[in-house]
């Protein structure tokens, strides 16, 4: 069974993360994939950060062409 975790912990669980940049790519739409069970309430399931960071390695630091 998965974990869920609320913004703070998420936040947390990345390394460099904050709440703050958490909303900002959830609002672009580049950030890890998230749960709305309330209005109000945002939850991510370790397993989509796992997955949203393993997706995120880099060999290079120069732009895509």
């Amino acid at each position: 069974m998965d974990e869920y975790l609320d913004g703070e912990q998420a936040a947390a669980y990345i390394p460099g993360m904050t709440k703050a940049l958490l909303a900002q790519l959830r609002f672009k739409g580049t950030g890890p994939v998230f749960l709305k069970p309330t209005p109000r309430k945002v939850i991510y399931r370790r397993s989509d950060l796992d997955k949203w960071l393993a997706d995120s390695v880099q060999t290079s630091t120069r732009a895509s062409a």
